[in-house]
């Protein structure tokens, strides 16, 4: 994947995308950087006790995040020059980089928010059978999992990336015109976007059913609150996510396709003009998750308002805080009952 800066046929070419794309650019990695670094300050402060094992993934995801918003200075100065990819010589390192980055990002953040969706299932719904799954050594050997298999699936971005002469200059653009390609980026769109997302949606209409089954017989209505906004936080995060990168597969998937057969000048402008626009809404999702953290996880902001105390030197207030995040989390769990007897781990 690339940013759709370097389609150079003048003719096609989005009218005023050289003005309009470095603003939008610059503007996601402005309040990428600065979100997602908050983000990891928060989260990473926090120490073991008081943390919750979700917040790996969190912390994974925004990290994830940081280093694709580096990336997009390269692109908004490629965009203001109309696509072309004029950084003397380390261009095409440059250019194979950046590439590699941005889909070792895709594939990251769809796998950590997988992996949050199966967290959220084990944590409410196989509780009793989910204790190993859920330890803190086997999360970090999932993250762990999800970088290396994300480095690897980046790898195509390495190989057929290059600089291509075009017109007074030089272009970043993918070696799209081998069918080993063309199979290729037609299996990534099924395994990174597609196949995930069912899983996710079984996973929260599995939780969805299970809740109402077992909300009469509930006796903690507090701890019941606790479980909605967990869910409602990973639940936003995830819609974010498939809202933003939606329009892009599915450009995606048209324009391989087309590939395939004869397509009028007219179409082919639509689709890269498409993918263009697809490009940029895709961009703004690793700038809306700490957006997300910070309205919807009273937590999350809790301890965003103890970094910030602490760093105006208010310890008195820091102790007050965590003697209440104590108090209302109960440690490293928040949990609501099913019976008298039985509690559900919700965001531990």
């Amino acid at each position: 994947m690339q940013p759709a800066a370097a389609e150079l046929d003048w003719d096609s070419y989005l009218h005023g995308s050289n003005i309009f794309l470095p603003v939008v650019y610059y503007l996601i990695f402005l309040s990428g950087f600065l979100g997602n670094l908050f983000v990891i300050l928060v989260v990473g402060s926090k120490g073991r006790k008081s943390g919750r094992l979700v917040d790996t993934f969190v912390l994974n995801l925004a990290l994830a995040d940081l280093v694709f918003v580096l990336t997009l200075p390269l692109w908004a100065v490629s965009a203001s020059q109309h696509g072309y990819w004029n950084f003397g010589p380390a261009g095409d390192s440059l250019c194979k980089l950046s590439s590699y980055i941005i889909g070792m990002n895709r594939f990251s953040n769809i796998f950590f928010l997988t992996c949050m969706s199966i967290d959220r299932y084990l944590a409410i719904v196989k509780l009793m059978d989910s204790r190993y799954l859920r330890s803190s050594r086997c999360i970090h050997a999932t993250c762990a999992a999800v970088w290396l298999t994300s480095l690897l699936l980046g790898i195509p971005s390495l190989v057929y990336r290059r600089l291509e002469s075009i017109g007074d200059g030089q272009a970043c653009v993918e070696d799209n015109s081998t069918a080993l390609f063309i199979g290729m980026s037609l299996t990534m769109t099924f395994l990174t976007f597609v196949f995930p997302v069912v899983i996710i949606v079984l996973c929260y209409g599995t939780i969805i059913m299970h809740l109402n089954k077992h909300r009469v017989a509930a006796g903690n209505p507090r701890a019941q609150a606790r479980c909605r906004h967990s869910l409602k936080m990973v639940l936003c995060i995830i819609v974010a996510f498939v809202v933003s990168w939606l329009p892009f597969n599915v450009f995606k998937v048209i324009n391989i396709i087309s590939q395939l057969s004869d397509q009028s000048c007219d179409m082919l402008v639509w689709q890269r003009n498409g993918l263009l626009i697809s490009c940029c809404l895709a961009f703004f999702n690793s700038c809306v998750n700490p957006a997300i953290y910070f309205f919807l996880d009273h937590h999350f902001r809790r301890r965003a308002e103890i970094m910030v105390k602490t760093c105006l030197g208010k310890p008195k207030l820091l102790q007050s805080h965590n003697s209440s995040a104590s108090f209302t989390n109960g440690g490293t769990s928040e949990s609501f009952a099913t019976n008298g007897r039985t509690q559900l781990q919700i965001f531990k």
